[in-house]
């Protein structure tokens, strides 16, 4: 009899260490998500609005997607060509007026390209940071004191007051992804670039969402200025995300890399080819998912910022 209360007793304790872990794993990403839903005084936020969809009513979401593929080039920088992907919303953040103008916290999502044998100017950033995302080719990042390798799978995480140049040293165009976060009054940002390279980091199954598998890339412990984390998310053939919504002040963006990816948001169906990128209409009723019909598992990623 005490052998089995004794065990009775283990097999308890672990799962309170195991819920206590999952509690904290999760405990920010709830404060995102509001505990009813606006149309319903007793709903809970993971129950979809069962309302008919009212095109007068509801967001349009096709100015919430966009795709680098869609914009002009733009110089910067002495030698990168910038495409905008997601930029600054004008106005009304549920009605943009113009397709991608949606960004109310984040500066600036975008794709750009460095040629063959180029580089950039130095550049020292003022009261804004910069992530870089590699996506092809190779090359250097000069910054401060510190000289790395860059190639694909590679995110740079560039602080202001360091001047930095980036140099394609290979026979093809270096492409990368980049992400412009505002410095807030009172921020003290790394003294330092911080490098992450994707096949170092771990695999790991998120505590919900039912199919999300990420690979956390930069946190707000790592010297995020107002997100909260960058992730790499796979979606396994076959299956789709929970679809949930988000209150107002949360900046949530996700991006498609790779593969064939279709997305529910509000309630409509697109796909979104790798390139394109969408932010949720953050008025907690316009749910979101990514769905994989495909049998080879997709690639995104994910940023948040959650209301102040």
């Amino acid at each position: 009899m005490l052998r089995k209360v004794f065990i009775a007793c283990s097999v308890l304790s672990g799962m309170v260490l195991t819920f206590t872990i999952a509690k904290g794993a999760i405990e920010r990403w709830s404060e995102s998500i509001p505990s009813t839903a606006p149309w319903s005084s007793t709903a809970p936020y993971s129950q979809l609005d069962p309302r008919n969809y009212n095109p007068e009513k509801e967001p349009d979401i096709d100015m919430f997607i966009s795709s680098w593929k869609e914009s002009s080039p733009v110089p910067k920088y002495g030698g990168l060509i910038e495409r905008d992907i997601l930029t600054k919303c004008e106005g009304d953040p549920l009605k943009p007026i113009r397709k991608g103008a949606v960004l109310t916290d984040i500066k600036r999502f975008s794709h750009a390209g460095l040629q063959p044998l180029t580089s950039t100017r130095p550049v020292t950033l003022e009261g804004e940071q910069e992530i870089i995302y590699i996506d092809s080719g190779k090359g250097i990042i000069k910054a401060g004191t510190k000289t790395a390798e860059l190639h694909k799978g590679v995110a740079i995480l560039i602080p202001p007051g360091i001047e930095f140049t980036l140099t394609n040293t290979g026979d093809e165009t270096l492409t990368m992804y980049i992400v412009v976060e505002p410095i807030p009054e009172g921020f003290k940002p790394n003294n330092e670039i911080l490098l992450r390279d994707e096949k170092d980091l771990h695999l790991i199954s998120t505590p919900g969402h039912w199919a999300h598998n990420a690979k956390p890339l930069f946190t707000e412990n790592d010297g995020l200025a107002i997100l909260v984390g960058i992730s790499f998310i796979w979606i396994d053939p076959m299956t789709m995300s929970q679809p949930h919504s988000h209150e107002e002040g949360v900046e949530e963006v996700w991006f498609a890399l790779e593969g064939d990816i279709n997305i529910l948001l509000g309630k409509q169906l697109r796909e979104l080819p790798p390139g394109s990128a969408f932010k949720i209409p953050p008025n907690g009723i316009t749910p979101h998912s990514t769905i994989n019909v495909s049998d080879k598992a997709v690639k995104l990623v994910w940023m948040m910022k959650l209301a102040d």
